[in-house]
């Protein structure tokens, strides 16, 4: 079953932090709930765990992402792949991140699309859509967040 998100976000911080702060791993990791056991594999593959909870279910997946297009600082690309441990299923997802500098802040533009199949994919399209637009505003709560708790600081 495909789904498409996408959207947009202000943050006031400059694209190349921004930039660099995405490219984090751990950074990145700490802006999604439920991401355990991250493991670099190298400069652009990962493992990590991810547990969410969809509606009444509780999935655990072992996840694989692997970062396809690096273009400081304006464009990231990755593909990830996931698998429910204990649930037949495989989730595949594509995300596009274009940065774009603003006078005083940064742009931030994304589009992914996400295919589930197995049991997660039977849960059903609204339920999931909904999951997946609320990661989707806590990611970016997390990540305005950590730029505009860091500001006040660096201009003292």
């Amino acid at each position: 079953m495909p789904m498409k998100l996408s959207g947009e976000i202000t943050i006031k911080a400059p694209r190349a932090r921004i930039f660099e702060a995405l490219r984090d791993p751990q950074f990145f990791a700490s802006c999604i709930e439920g991401i355990r056991d991250l493991t670099e594999i190298n400069g652009t593959h990962y493992d990590a765990v991810l547990e969410t909870k969809v509606a009444y279910l509780q999935f655990k997946f072992k996840v694989v992402v692997e970062l396809t297009r690096i273009e400081p600082p304006q464009t990231l690309e990755a593909k990830v792949e996931g698998t429910p441990l204990g649930v037949v299923g495989r989730l595949t997802a594509t995300s596009r991140t274009t940065l774009t500098e603003l006078d005083d802040a940064t742009l931030v533009h994304y589009e992914i699309d996400t295919a589930l199949t197995g049991k997660l994919g039977a849960v059903g399209q609204p339920v999931l859509k909904s999951k997946a637009k609320q990661m989707e505003k806590q990611f970016f709560a997390r990540l305005r967040a950590a730029f505009e708790e860091a500001a006040p600081a660096e201009a003292q």
